[in-house]
């Protein structure tokens, strides 16, 4: 039982961990430039972003 509330943030924050490891992974594996890498972060934001936008709605 949480009497704080933090266990949510623990969550997150381990959520977004994983997700920035995965990004690292995914990048060297795809040997992409730095440039590409870059790209490849802000299609994959604003493609999440409009797929995931229907389902708050």
């Amino acid at each position: 039982m949480v009497k704080n509330g933090k266990s949510g943030n623990t969550v997150k924050v381990t959520f977004a961990g994983f997700w920035a490891a995965g990004w690292l992974f995914t990048i060297g594996f795809l040997k992409l430039s730095f440039w590409k890498a870059v790209l490849a972060i802000l299609i994959w934001a604003y493609y999440l972003g409009s797929a995931l936008s229907g389902m708050v709605h």
